[in-house]
């Protein structure tokens, strides 16, 4: 998340040329130029994009600018990857596993260097891996300026539909605050749990505290793919009956079990929608759910014991309705962005002097809560971040997949491991480690 304030602090504003608008765009008009229903759009645009200035900006009561504690922490935390600049880059470009090539591109993005979109770029040309490039652009959006969206420019014809369509969606954004679209069609299948499986792309910052005296902070920023093998793929599951005031977050985790099977988690998450705009929602939901807590800090190894807790999260955004997608006579969700937050347990002894090899691994993470007298003690870590979702052609056929993603659980949350509906043992959630064996 922390990418996203890259080149937008006061002091970079104002020691940072921004370079120019005139290479961002094709053909420069002057106002006086347009016509009138041209200056109309204008103004309306502008006064959208107003409704998206960051309020730390805008002058007003700190109260509502100054107070997010993500922004704070981050002015102030060390990082905890210290791997050197001309090392992230070479890993960036060349280290043979995809995930931690794309946590090097993140890691030298959060640090806002200035060839850091030119890196970005290559790897986006260059890398054979279809997520990692998608997950670069969105790394370049987050650095915005013109810089971005000419960046961006050079993808709208790529020979992958997934890649420009996001590179359209991401300067759409940069440019109006909305998203944009390609005109490809959608396909529903019928008879699934879920209306619409939703993959997530989601990049997160935890900020860890080192010590008891409340003043040394730690970070680590994970790209998406990172935190995906760590915590899980996370896939956003709506129903167009309930998604108003609920949906699942269906996650599993690679390589967590000895039988290769995935480990699934689910989180069932309510809230409020508002639906004053057809086109749209704007959504607060929370979490709240029992999981095993593993005083390792590692999930599935209980060697240093366990605790039974319920563990708090929340999710708040935008999804975009798409009139072309039609479900049970309703539009479906096409793009999902927005932000998240919760705590977590970081065993700090366990990843002390590791390379980042064996630190990213699946389940060396847990996520956590402060209202439990045993594991709030152990809490380390302030979790944030932001996340997307776009409707995707998962099998190439040029359609547009609504829900074809495999998912394993109920419309309740719990664990569907044949996804026919019905729980593999009501009220069960996450897998369950005494009969799973870790790795």
């Amino acid at each position: 998340m922390a990418i996203d304030l890259c080149n937008k602090s006061p002091a970079g504003l104002a020691e940072r040329d921004p370079g120019s608008w005139e290479h961002a765009v094709d053909e420069p008009a002057l106002l006086e130029d347009l016509g009138s229903e041209q200056r109309d759009a204008l103004n309306f645009a502008y006064r959208t994009t107003l409704s998206n200035v960051d309020p730390r900006f805008v002058a007003g009561d700190p109260a509502a600018w100054s107070s997010d504690f993500g922004y704070a922490l981050d002015k102030v935390a060390i990082r905890l990857d210290n791997r050197p600049n001309d090392v992230l880059r070479a890993q960036a470009l060349n280290h043979p596993d995809p995930v931690l090539r794309e946590q090097a591109l993140f890691e030298y993005a959060d640090r806002d260097h200035s060839d850091a979109i030119e890196l970005l770029v290559q790897a986006a040309r260059q890398d054979s891996n279809r997520e990692l490039r998608w997950d670069a652009l969105w790394a370049i959006e987050k650095l915005g300026g013109p810089e971005a969206i000419t960046a961006l420019r050079k993808f709208l014809a790529d020979d992958d539909p997934e890649i420009a369509e996001w590179a359209k969606l991401f300067i759409s954004e940069l440019q109006t605050g909305d998203p944009a679209f390609d005109a490809r069609t959608g396909r529903h299948t019928p008879g699934r749990t879920f209306d619409e499986t939703i993959y997530l792309l989601i990049h997160c910052d935890l900020y860890v505290r080192l010590d008891d005296s409340n003043q040394h902070w730690g970070k680590i920023s994970l790209s998406p793919q990172g935190l995906a093998r760590i915590y899980g793929q996370a896939h956003a599951c709506p129903n167009v009956a309930t998604r108003e005031k609920q949906l699942v977050i269906a996650k599993t985790i690679s390589g967590l079990h000895a039988d290769g099977s995935p480990h699934c988690d689910n989180y069932l998450f309510r809230g409020f929608t508002d639906r004053t705009r057809r086109d749209r929602g704007n959504f607060f939901f929370e979490s709240l759910v029992p999981r095993t807590f593993f005083k390792s800090g590692h999930a599935d190894d209980p060697s240093q014991g366990v605790r039974q807790a319920n563990i708090g999260f929340a999710r708040y955004g935008t999804w975009h309705l798409e009139p072309a997608f039609q479900v049970h006579n309703e539009p479906a969700i096409r793009y999902v962005r927005g932000r998240f937050q919760g705590w977590g347990y970081l065993n700090l002894a366990r990843i002390a002097g590791k390379p980042l090899e064996e630190v990213l691994t699946p389940g060396n993470g847990v996520l956590s809560t402060l209202h439990d007298p045993e594991v709030g003690p152990m809490t380390n870590a302030f979790i944030l971040g932001t996340f997307k979702g776009k409707l995707n052609d998962w099998d190439g056929d040029g359609v547009i997949d609504l829900n074809s993603r495999d998912v394993y659980s109920t419309v309740d949350g719990e664990i569907d491991s044949d996804q026919d509906g019905v729980p593999d043992e009501p009220g069960l959630t996450c897998c369950d480690y005494r009969t799973q064996a870790l790795i």
